[in-house]
């Protein structure tokens, strides 16, 4: 029974990880909130986010493996892919150096479902405000980007070391009002995700390595395979739709989401 329980918790926290890490409603807030209220753990401690977190990167890195390639390939010789190559990686230093500076701080008092709730509306009513007043964007491809527009976007994702800011919500927005158009926004979003969650999840994996046992590989296998189809299937679709929809459904859903837990959690009290 116990195995079961682990199976059906390893599948419903990787498909909240696939489905919600490349949209602005945050990840980690809603693996937060899930586990908490549900009572799911699929093994014990943080190597199970962990091992999630990089079947979601994976599935970024198959989707743009040609242009990834291509860019690589080009950084001998074209001015263009230097620069997008630097600019990814001055984009990745802020939040690389700010999270190994606060990460005891913010799993000891942020890694809550008051804060996830909170930090859920407040990014709401940003996104709707900042909807509404972006101008005529002026970039439209990732590798156009000037070198401090890239560390901009960079201090931008800082926010998201605040559970339930969301990473890509940070992202997206930022380079929103520095006049990006939305596609290229959530595409430089995606590439932005690659380093970044992969220092974040290895630097995890080497704090909690110890927790990682032989009889919970194929949870955590199982657990890598779901979120990497379910981030494939997200990802696939995300850049079209919010080219024609924008992003006013997903703080709406945001500051929904927030309110009610916010509502429940002031009458039953939060369940940690």
């Amino acid at each position: 029974m116990e195995l079961v329980w682990k199976i059906f918790s390893a599948i419903v926290l990787s498909i909240v990880e696939g489905v919600t890490e490349f949209l602005p409603v945050s990840s980690t807030g809603h693996l937060i909130l899930v586990r908490s209220l549900l009572g799911l753990e699929a093994v014990h401690g943080n190597v199970f986010e962990v091992f999630i977190q990089f079947g979601a990167i994976l599935s970024v890195c198959v989707i743009y493996f040609e242009y990834l390639w291509k860019v690589t390939r080009a950084l001998p010789r074209n001015e263009n892919a230097q620069r997008f190559a630097f600019g990814l990686f001055i984009a990745f230093l802020p939040a690389a150096a700010i999270g190994v500076l606060t990460a005891d701080y913010i799993e000891k008092y942020l890694l809550n479902p008051y804060v996830v709730s909170v930090a859920l509306i407040v990014g709401g009513v940003a996104i709707i405000f900042i909807e509404r007043v972006v101008k005529i964007p002026q970039y439209y491809a990732v590798e156009d980007f000037p070198l401090p527009l890239y560390l901009k976007i960079g201090l931008c994702q800082c926010l998201a070391l605040v559970p339930g800011v969301s990473r890509s919500g940070a992202t997206i927005m930022g380079s929103l009002l520095m006049k990006v158009e939305r596609g290229a926004a959530a595409e430089f979003s995606f590439f932005l995700a690659i380093p970044t969650m992969l220092g974040a999840s290895v630097y995890s994996l080497y704090k909690h390595w110890h927790e990682l046992h032989v009889e919970d590989l194929f949870i955590l296998a199982l657990g890598f395979v779901v979120a990497f189809v379910c981030a494939y299937w997200v990802v696939k679709r995300f850049i079209t739709f919010v080219s024609k929809n924008g992003f006013g459904i997903f703080a709406w859903y945001r500051i929904f989401v927030g309110g009610f837990l916010l509502s429940w959690f002031a009458v039953r009290g939060t369940p940690i």
